[in-house]
């Protein structure tokens, strides 16, 4: 180790336990997400940057050849029981995956001293390591935004770190540099020095026209205050005769004023490399010896006095910047993970693929459940969409079907209905009867448009005489029967007085597929991560519950075949009942005879023998007509309320909503299991933007949470 390696150990700079933390960050590669506090030397080419870092370092950089300046070097020093310089290389961001495991596993062994033949040797195993030199694709790599890291360990050091970054330049060299090696240089230096949390040390010649320095400029549009911006002057010793004014004007902060100031060092040449003297001896003689130099404040000349000024610039720097970077840390990562929860679980494998769709349909089967349960308390999707509260939607539709078959199911209003339509709808609630009624009043979803049954209107039952529409039947199909009539003539008459019941009853069924269907495609999008996943799911489920509203709307096609095709009958007694009340025929002859009855007759109210001979009674075929009427009035009300129990119960609750092979039970951990590998890859493999997510999301995780355990 040379005599300034040695000093440095002499000279404290910074809390040994905040800068190792730091350290172990940038070798974890964090920096690639939270900005961290650093130490960072920039310049131009040929600024005497390289024997800055020397002196700070006390590392003997090679100086016969370019190659420490072609990618970023980081070196730590650390207290520690056992001396070696352990070299390692971290690689960029964006290199390919292969790329960093071959980086990341490239290292020497342990050194326990680094002179300049070694570090010669270092340096050239490094470039060929990062592919400098080498060709691809044509292009010769001249740089990389590797990082070379140098780990200095011993009993003696103190905790110090700095980063070296190659020198910006404007001019290619033939065969060496190109446009492209100047803008990446660029870049990487830029990118050094706008990390908020970076104390830049500016390294400048004195024989130049510090107007002209780009660096200094870049420097000050990142760091306007100034408040982490160190300016180093170098090579004092070519400055024509007459130009050292400007210099002394910067270091008493006359010119270019920096909140940190400047400092002044006098970095060996060619000549006193070649001397037996050593840096700190040849730097003393000149600040003590020549003027104007011997009269400036000591503090702000020389390497040793430099470091001391790093020492306080990095202390109160670090102990600022540290809170801030372990909040910083804690935040990203709670963000990584969300994100990551927001992907869904990891879906690459059969197995992994199994358990998604079964959590879907898990939770699916769990929302149905929570449909089918009175009251809308249950989940935030049933507040959000009425008409995904399934047991209240079905019950209120059934109840509207009902109404609309009592008020338009009948083409001609029985005789008894006439009397007292008025008061009695207006008791029901049933004012509508007078006007057409829709039978639809749930919105088709367009995946079954095609499926189900029309909106279509059906007018209010007739005012005409239906005694005179039965009639007209009666005689049209009357034969040899006496007193009675054809038993097929009530059939007849109930198909024609109920042919409003398919398009009711039609209309209602198509409401509730309209509901079912709509509930299932609606909750699975909400429940899916990507609309990927539920239109797949859908997409499998389409076929098989098609099938079922299809089903559903063939039972009510067959039940409508039976009430209106099939040969009336009944063993309800309500049909007895109904008919008792309704049979009129005596009252009818009692009606034309009571006004010619005597009632004062001592043998109670009488009629004369003449009277009934001379009264003209209704005919057979009248009172035949009237039977039908009632017979059929009686029948109607019976057939009316088992129809509509039969549509609700077997249809809309068992056959769509509440049964146990319903469309909304398909979907279901058994209907997952008879997936095969392909369905579960189309339906729920990650896209390979998702995988590129994820993979990215967890090395950021794993990333930032070793960063966490580091900082603590």
């Amino acid at each position: 180790m040379s005599e300034s390696a040695q000093t440095t150990s002499s000279h404290g700079l910074v809390s040994s336990t905040l800068l190792e933390k730091i350290d172990k960050l940038f070798a974890c590669n964090a920096g690639d997400y939270v900005d961290l506090p650093q130490l960072v030397v920039v310049g131009d080419q040929s600024s005497g940057k390289s024997s800055v870092l020397e002196g700070i370092t006390g590392l003997p950089f090679p100086r016969d050849i370019g190659l420490c300046t072609r990618f970023a070097t980081h070196i730590t020093f650390r207290r520690s029981t056992e001396t070696k310089i352990t070299v390692s290389i971290i690689p960029a961001k964006d290199s390919a995956p292969d790329r960093q495991e071959r980086l990341r596993a490239w290292s020497t062994h342990s050194l326990q001293s680094l002179d300049a033949a070694s570090f010669r040797d270092i340096m050239e195993q490094v470039t060929i390591a990062m592919g400098i030199g080498a060709e691809t694709e044509s292009v010769r790599r001249t740089f990389s935004e590797d990082v070379l890291r140098l780990e200095v360990s011993g009993p003696t050091q103190e905790h110090f770190s700095v980063i070296d970054v190659p020198g910006i330049f404007k001019r290619t060299t033939q065969g060496m540099t190109t446009k492209e090696d100047i803008a990446l240089v660029d870049q990487m230096v830029h990118g050094y020095m706008s990390n908020p949390r970076s104390v830049m040390l500016i390294v400048v010649p004195c024989n130049v026209d510090i107007a002209t320095q780009e660096i200094l400029e870049r420097a000050e549009d990142l760091d306007p205050d100034g408040i982490r911006t160190l300016g180093v002057l170098t090579k004092p010793d070519l400055i024509d005769q007459g130009g050292e004014g400007a210099v002394v004007d910067l270091l008493e902060g006359r010119k270019h004023h920096l909140l940190l100031g400047w400092h002044l060092l006098r970095n060996p040449g060619q000549s006193d490399l070649n001397s037996s003297r050593c840096r700190h001896t040849i730097e003393k003689e000149f600040f003590s010896k020549v003027a104007p130099w011997n009269h400036l404040d000591k503090g702000k000349v020389g390497v040793r006095t430099l470091r001391i000024r790093l020492q306080a610039i990095l202390e109160d720097h670090i102990r600022r910047e540290f809170p801030k970077v372990r909040s910083e840390i804690s935040q990203k990562l709670k963000k990584a993970e969300r994100t990551l929860r927001e992907l869904g679980p990891k879906r690459q494998t059969q197995g992994e693929q199994f358990q998604y769709v079964v959590g879907i349909a898990i939770r699916f089967q769990s929302l149905v459940s929570s449909a089918l349960q009175s009251g809308s308390g249950r989940a935030e999707i049933f507040e959000e969409n009425i008409l995904l509260r399934l047991a209240t939607q079905a019950i209120n539709r059934g109840e509207v079907f009902a109404k609309a078959i009592a008020t338009h199911g009948h083409a001609l209003r029985f005789q008894s209905e006439i009397a007292s339509l008025t008061d009695r709808l207006s008791t029901l609630g049933m004012d509508s009867a007078y006007s057409p009624l829709d039978v639809r009043t749930v919105k088709d979803h367009p995946d079954i448009e095609d499926l189900i049954h029309v909106n279509t209107s059906v007018p209010p039952p007739s005012d005409d005489d239906i005694l005179e529409w039965i009639d007209k039947l009666y005689r049209d199909s009357r034969g040899f029967e006496l007193g009675t009539f054809d038993a097929n003539i009530l059939g007849v008459t109930l198909k024609e007085q109920a042919a409003n019941w398919r398009d009711l009853a039609l209309g209602y069924v198509s409401d509730v597929i309209a509901l079912v269907h709509g509930f299932v495609v609606d909750v699975i999008q909400r429940i899916a991560p990507s609309r990927r996943v539920s239109e797949g799911i859908k997409s499998l489920l389409l076929d098989d519950l098609t099938e079922m509203y299809r089903r559903a709307v063939n039972h009510t096609e067959l039940l409508l075949e039976i009430e209106l095709d099939g040969t009336p009958a009944t063993y309800n007694h309500y049909f007895n009942d109904n008919l008792q009340k309704r049979n009129r025929r005596h009252e009818r002859l009692r009606a034309g005879l009571e006004p010619k009855s005597i009632t004062d007759c001592k043998h109670g109210t009488v009629v004369r023998l003449d009277d009934i001979v001379q009264s003209h009674p209704l005919s057979n075929a009248r009172h035949t007509t009237l039977d039908i009427h009632d017979i059929m009035c009686a029948y109607y009300k019976v057939a009316r309320k088992r129809f509509v129990d039969a549509v609700r119960m077997q249809v809309a609750d068992h056959m769509l909503v509440a049964g146990k092979k319903t469309p909304l039970a398909l979907f279901s951990a058994t209907f997952v299991a008879s997936m095969d590998h392909g369905v579960l890859e189309d339906i729920a493999g990650e896209e390979m933007q998702t995988k590129s997510e994820r993979i990215r999301l967890e090395k950021e995780i794993s990333l930032l949470g070793e960063a966490k355990k580091i900082i603590g």
